[in-house]
């Protein structure tokens, strides 16, 4: 069996839990290890995370865009660093970005657009050497931009 790249839940929006059993998902769908995308776009009624996502150790696209039930992301997303797309936008219940965000070096687009309650960017953002594209737009309760976004050389 060749191994699984994409799980795409895109616009399951009555899923509210999201249950993966790393162990039992290897066994049934192949290796993980090669797992590139993983699309919960409209997602509107997931809460949460589950923290066995940080297991995907190659996942290079990570879409949450419309997850608007979403409040916080885990301390787990830090695990996945070779992420070099994450898609938050319109997770409107999102406040603010964990401090561990600056250690996925790799992400190049970081799209933020239409957090409504996003209130500030970790100072820890200005680790993120391979930034390409940020985008803030609509952020409306963005109180503050932190002078290391100046870091940002890639940007």
């Amino acid at each position: 069996m060749n191994a699984l790249l994409e799980l795409n839940l895109s616009r399951c929006s009555s899923l509210q839990e999201l249950r993966v059993d790393m162990k039992e998902l290897s066994t049934s769908l192949g290796k993980l290890n090669a797992f590139l995308e993983f699309n919960l776009l409209g997602c509107s009624n997931l809460k949460e995370l589950p923290t066995s996502i940080g297991q995907f150790n190659a996942l290079q696209e990570f879409n949450l865009s419309t997850c608007s039930s979403l409040q916080e992301l885990p301390t787990f997303i830090s695990q996945l660093n070779v992420v070099q797309n994450f898609d938050l936008n319109y997770c409107s219940r999102l406040q603010e970005l964990p401090t561990f965000i600056g250690q996925l070096n790799v992400v190049q687009n970081f799209d933020l657009n239409y957090c409504l309650r996003l209130q500030e960017l970790p100072t820890s953002i200005g680790q993120l050497n391979a930034f390409q594209n940020l985008d803030l737009k609509h952020c409306l309760s963005l109180q503050e931009v932190r002078p290391s976004i100046g870091q940002l050389s890639a940007l």
